[in-house]
């Protein structure tokens, strides 16, 4: 009996650890691809937008995160070295795709984070970003996205969707369309009245005061 309980856990690590592992090298496959999408869509833009004042380009952090500066906005597209699977009481688990293998509920995940441009350029650390939006890509390179506007809703078709580089540019659009639209406002002047002695005396060369588009604001999730 004790054997068989040994032989149980050995076939369980080995296939949940080969399973992890084929998601991680699919994702890092499919970023390594969006990589290139996101570097000519900034170049098509440059093309379309042929105005220097108009700030377009495109740098990377490492081999996990890249940067799309567009305007006054930069997204920040980073990939997740770890593989997630999904609560009991998600949804993906009620999906037909799901439920025929339920190994493809397994999920990396790249994060598209929306900052100021201002906040990179001049490493303004307080400042704020925001999630936008997360993709979620399995071992078969199936996606699905949750996120704000419309990457909260067009991209949720798991079991017909492939993360190819028409879905890919799709995904990129949207995220652009929303942070260009979601546009920086001032917080309540509550909020920022108080300032004290160091704050002023830094604020030149730190921007200790933090900046964000919603700062003092929150989406109506955040209080539902």
């Amino acid at each position: 009996m004790a054997k068989s309980k040994r032989t149980d856990l050995g076939k369980l690590l080995e296939d949940r650890s080969l399973l992890k592992q084929d998601v991680y090298r699919k994702t890092c496959e499919t970023y390594k691809a969006f990589k290139l999408v996101i570097e000519n869509q900034v170049e098509e833009l440059r093309k379309e937008v042929p105005n220097d004042r108009v700030r377009l380009k495109y740098d990377y952090n490492g081999d996990f995160e890249t940067h799309a500066y567009i305007g006054s906005d930069v997204l920040v597209f980073h990939m997740h070295t770890n593989v997630f699977s999904f609560p009991k009481s998600h949804g993906i688990w009620k999906n037909s795709y799901v439920e025929k293998d339920r190994d493809r509920a397994y999920c990396g995940v790249i994060n598209i984070y929306n900052f100021l441009a201002d906040s990179f350029l001049h490493n303004r650390m307080n400042d704020a970003g925001y999630l936008i939006g997360r993709i979620f890509v399995n071992k078969d390179a199936h996606f699905m996205v949750e996120g704000k506007g419309q990457l909260g809703f067009l991209f949720k078709d798991f079991k017909g969707s492939s993360f190819d580089e028409e879905s890919m540019l799709k995904v990129l659009n949207a995220a652009m369309q929303h942070a260009i639209e979601f546009d920086l406002q001032t917080p309540p002047y509550e909020n920022v009245q108080l300032v004290n002695v160091m704050q002023i005396k830094t604020l030149s060369s730190t921007q200790e005061l933090k900046t964000g588009k919603r700062l003092g604001f929150k989406f109506k999730s955040e209080f539902d």
